[in-house]
């Protein structure tokens, strides 16, 4: 059983943040813990992660978003639907607190692209159970999201082997 639940969040410009809350991920289940991953903004069923997922005891993951880029300032009707999908999803599972750590993968984009709004995120939040540990994870998180937070990392690219040419690669960035 867990201890007492925080809300944790990694933001930045470098890569990492999700890598991060999946390293928390297999360290609760390795404790017999209970997670529910929600990928916002990623739909694709091939990602290491969602591979992975299913060999880890109590690990779900669920992809809500398309294969594709979302348009900043201008999603299509599907991201929106899709978000609100997600977002819905989340509140359920933290209502139900049945899960020890709860993981919104790239929530803070999700605000920041303007699928959601900040004030709903700010709301899912008091539907946190005491005992469970909310990961918010994103690019551009917002200083409303960081005072709520208990733990804030920033991730900070120094160098980047994208920018020599060297594209994105499985098992690295997906």
């Amino acid at each position: 059983m867990a201890g007492k639940g925080l809300i944790l969040l990694y933001t930045g410009n470098g890569k990492g943040k999700t890598t991060a809350a999946l390293g928390l991920a297999l360290r609760a289940a390795g404790h017999g813990q209970k997670i529910f991953m929600i990928q916002f903004m990623k739909g694709n069923p091939n990602y290491g992660e969602i591979q992975a997922s299913k060999l880890i005891p109590n690990f779900t993951v669920v992809q809500k978003g398309r294969d594709a880029f979302v348009k900043k300032g201008n999603p299509e009707p599907v991201d929106l639907e899709l978000a609100k999908e997600a977002i819905d999803l989340a509140k359920d599972i933290l209502q139900k607190g049945e899960h020890d750590l709860v993981i919104l993968d790239e929530i803070n984009v999700a605000i920041d692209f303007g699928l959601l709004k900040e004030e709903d995120v700010v709301d899912l939040i008091k539907f946190k159970k005491p005992s469970t540990t909310l990961v918010l994870t994103g690019r551009y998180a917002s200083e409303k999201l960081i005072s709520i937070a208990d733990m804030v990392s920033e991730v900070e690219e120094i160098k980047h082997h994208y920018k020599k040419g060297i594209p994105a690669q499985a098992g690295i960035e997906f």
